[in-house]
Formats: C-alpha cells, structure tokens, sequence
C-alpha cells in the first residue's frame, strides 16, 4: 500500500534507498535513543531493509521522493514484545534534518487511522525513553495515554533504560 498525507508519501521500503536509509541510521542521535545501534554501512542499511523493513505494514517515510524515516506497525507474535493483551506497535524514526517539523506525527497519524480503519485493529501500543521527550510528544500529539513503567535492555545488553509505555484504545 501506498499513502499520501499533505506533505509526505508512506511506502514500501526499496532496496534502492539502502543509501538514504544509511545517511540518516548512521546518525548516533537516531538508532540509540530508539533502541537500535548507528549503521555502519550502506550494506548493514541493505540488510535492514530486506530483513526487519521487509516485515508487513512498515513504511519508508518519503519526501520528494527521498526515504528520511520509517513508520511502521509490528505484529504479534511476529516479535518479542512486552504487551499482555492483543494489539500493534506503533514504531517510528525520521531522520534529524526533518526533527521539529511535524512530519512524525504526520506519518503516524495516517497509519495509526490505517490501523484502525483498515485493519481492524483496536489497541496500539508504543513506547519510548523517558529521555526522549520528542518520541513522547509526538505520542502525546496522536493522542496516546500512560500506561505504565517498564524495564528494557537496549542493543548492546548493557544498559538497562526506563521505558513509559503507551497505550491508545
């Protein structure tokens, strides 16, 4: 699928935008407040898209026809994940040369209305650092509430980070 907003277009991830995909995850602002760590190559970016960008309903968030984001929603039992209850996750990055612009809330809007239009879905779930304040805005924004605390090992297995969890019905 294929969806227009005002100002983007959310589609399915291409191998040929590895390259723009790898400009924006090589950022060490982006990967490690989301849980993920930097790319370190056009290649690891290739892989990405194959494998974790090829799941279903994860979108490349485009402008002028570039990738500078991802939105997605992610399935269970597809993956790990720390919700009791039925339900999608809401995921989402963008690259930070468009941070402070809406274009976030934008894309998740569109696909959190897909969710629930199309797919029936009646619970999402998303959940972000208690340091990442924009993540929790832009939740906020989409009209998520607090669901509760949670305790979260980020990709180096090192750290233990607390997480708010959200919950929208």
């Amino acid at each position: 699928m294929i969806f227009k907003t005002e100002r983007l277009i959310l589609r399915p991830w291409k191998e040929s935008d590895a390259e723009c995909l790898y400009h924006f995850a090589k950022n060490t602002k982006i990967g490690p407040i989301a849980g993920w760590p930097p790319h370190k190559s056009v290649e690891e970016s290739l892989e990405i898209i194959r494998t974790v960008f090829a799941k279903r309903e994860t979108y490349a968030i485009t402008m002028n026809r570039n990738a500078i984001g991802c939105v997605g929603l992610l399935f269970y039992p597809d993956t790990n994940h720390y919700w009791e209850d039925e339900g999608v996750e809401l995921g989402y990055w963008i690259g930070e040369e468009y941070w402070g612009q809406g274009l976030v809330v934008e894309a998740c809007r569109e696909i959190v209305n897909h969710a629930f239009e199309d797919l029936n879905i009646d619970k999402i779930h998303a959940s972000c650092r208690y340091d990442n304040h924009q993540s929790k805005r832009v939740l906020e924004k989409l009209g998520f509430k607090y669901y509760c605390d949670l305790k979260n090992i980020d990709y180096s297995g090192k750290e233990i980070r607390e997480m708010a969890m959200f919950l929208e019905k």
